[in-house]
């Protein structure tokens, strides 16, 4: 590792750090209906939708009624976006003709499958792409189907962790909020306003929006190059914000149209974190021990640190069957060295290493590097982070809801080794919590587990009569360890409603369609019911004064006792499965036997 790579992974936690606690304050201001310096013009727009949807502001709901809601608008918008898709070829702003006989040659087709795939995806906050979308979906679809989906699955996310907050915060309740009152209070005054200037500052970096058709340009060679267009910045500033990850292109952030510049870089790395890291402030607000808050801020930051740190010193060392062939990939002033497979020159092994690390940690899923070329060890990394349910901050609100869900199994766990009923901030964590959470970290276990399994041993996965249509080499998938990480990635991905993959894999079949859009169903369905569960059970109870056998959890033991819980809890799911994927590779590549 480099000083100047270091540095820069330092330079970007600290600005994290510097601006958690007023994003959490606005955040907090926000969800408790208090007045902002938007109100004035942005309160009349919230009015507005209250009465076109009916919604009684100041009627909160039980967590049955609010699941029930946030399950209805799901439904909804997987019906929408597939329906749209479906008909994309009959409808305007299709300047390429997708979906209709005068398709290009290299446009794919929006089969059922890929557009259920893709509907259940952008709905889930996934925003995995078994296609390429400059030759897949026309501009209305971009537009009102998954850049819609961007703003409405990342404002259900913060919604879910704000009723769970308000269980922890509220005592002898019977409601957790009003879901439609917070969705639509995250999307008014906290989504739309940070888009539109994210918007004109990535336009102002270089990135299109417009409508246009592709341009066809003449190369130095003398070639031609179709170059697409489209209105891609303000679908780039909300999968950001929003962590929803799906790219414009498929090169996704690696393009330059999506981000030109070092400093577009940087601000989307801000963007991925900015929410999950204040939610933390938030909780501890809400809680009235701001202190909560930033432990467990703690305990994601640690675990950030040492993944983004293990991870750029994987590919800055670089693949020793490189060195063994004579061929010099150290770092010397002149050359970045190391693993540069798969990787953009201009953002060179810590940018990449970073950005692969908190695009996994936020359940993002946008990249600017191909995580399939990385190192066993850098390719672990991301696998890993997203094996953790997605708590090192998190998609925006499933990281907080997953994470307090790991809180209640560290309490469980402190609670029986000290001999005392577990508490957490003044509420006793009794066995209907226990069960909620562990339900919801098998939930996405077994979906993983369980697809990965079938699709690495069924021949239909691979190349069977399943696969999609072209010649019989084409689509067969990598052997071996890496191919098998292919899979496990590709599952862990869905189920952690990350998106991003090591991309070997040949995706866009029936199989992998239907099972991925299973996959991510379970994944983000099976985890927010049992966190609601959880909110309206503790959202009734009463509040537990602390005494001297309380286990205090502000400290640095409670920290440890936290990281602990999520790392073993995820070393003894996966660790069989990595030790098949990632491990063994790594142990052929410093054998000089990779393949």
């Amino acid at each position: 590792m480099t000083s100047l790579g270091i540095s820069q992974i330092v330079v970007y936690f600290l600005i994290i750090l510097a601006i958690t606690k007023p994003v959490g304050t606005f955040l907090f201001r926000v969800f408790e209906g208090e007045r902002t310096f938007l109100h004035p013009v942005l309160r009349p727009l919230e009015k507005l939708i209250y009465w076109a949807g009916g919604v009684r502001e100041g009627e909160e709901q039980s967590w049955v009624r609010y699941s029930a809601s946030l399950i209805s608008l799901s439904i909804f918008s997987v019906l929408f976006v597939y329906v749209l898709q479906r008909l994309q070829g009959h409808l305007p702003l299709n300047p390429m003709h997708f979906s209709t006989p005068h398709a290009p040659p290299n446009a794919t087709a929006m089969t059922p499958d890929l557009a259920f795939n893709t509907a259940v995806s952008f709905v889930t906050n996934t925003n995995w792409q078994s296609y390429s979308p400059d030759t897949t979906v026309s501009y209305l679809t971009q537009m009102a189907a998954l850049a819609v989906q961007n703003f409405v699955s990342a404002a259900v996310g913060i919604a879910v962790a704000v009723a769970l907050i308000r269980g922890f915060a509220r005592h002898t309740a019977k409601t957790i909020g009003n879901f439609w009152v917070d969705v639509t209070r995250c999307t008014v005054y906290i989504l739309l306003p940070i888009c539109i200037l994210a918007t004109l500052f990535f336009v102002w970096q270089g990135c299109i929006q417009n409508f246009k058709g592709p341009v066809t340009a003449t190369t130095l060679e003398g070639s031609t190059q179709v170059i697409e267009q489209g209105p891609l910045a303000s679908q780039l500033a909300i999968k950001m914000l929003g962590t929803n990850g799906g790219g414009f292109f498929n090169a996704n952030s690696a393009h330059p149209y999506e981000n030109p510049t070092p400093l577009s870089n940087m601000f989307q790395l801000l963007l991925i974190f900015a929410l999950g890291a204040g939610l933390t402030y938030m909780f501890g607000k809400a809680v009235r021990d701001t202190r909560q808050g930033w432990a467990i801020f703690a305990a994601m930051s640690v675990m950030f640190l040492v993944g983004a740190f293990i991870c750029y010193g994987a590919e800055q060392r670089g693949n020793p069957m490189l060195t063994s062939m004579g061929v010099e990939h150290a770092y010397t002033g002149s050359q970045p060295g190391g693993n540069m497979e798969g990787k953009e020159v201009r953002f060179g092994n810590a940018m990449t290493a970073l950005f692969a690390t908190v695009t996994t940690d936020a359940s993002c899923g946008a990249v600017v590097a191909m995580h399939d070329s990385f190192t066993p060890i850098g390719g672990l990394v991301p696998l890993f982070n997203i094996q953790t349910d997605e708590v090192i901050f998190g998609g925006v609100g499933a990281g907080l809801y997953s994470m307090l869900i790991y809180v209640i199994v560290a309490v469980f766990i402190g609670g029986l080794m000290v001999g005392r009923t577990p508490e957490y901030v003044g509420k006793k964590i009794e066995q209907k919590e226990v069960k909620m959470a562990i339900i919801a970290v098998l939930a996405t276990s077994f979906v993983i587990l369980g697809f990965t399994a079938l699709s690495s041993v069924a021949p239909f996965a691979k190349n069977g009569y399943w696969n999609a249509p072209g010649p019989a080499t084409a689509n067969l998938n990598n052997n071996g360890a890496h191919g098998f990480s292919e899979i496990l990635y590709a599952y862990s991905s869905g189920a952690g409603n990350n998106g991003s993959a090591f991309a070997g894999i040949n995706a866009n079949t029936p199989w992998y369609n239907l099972t991925l859009a299973l996959d991510m169903l379970v994944g983000r369905f099976l985890f927010i019911i049992p966190a609601l569960a959880i909110a309206g059970s503790l959202a009734g109870k009463k509040l537990i004064p602390t005494t001297a056998g309380t286990l205090p959890t502000t400290g640095t033991l409670f920290v440890v006792l936290l990281i602990g819980t999520v790392v073993i809890v995820g070393a003894l799911t996966y660790f069989p499965a990595l030790s098949l994927g990632p491990i063994v590779e790594h142990f052929q590549m410093l054998g000089g036997k990779l393949f």
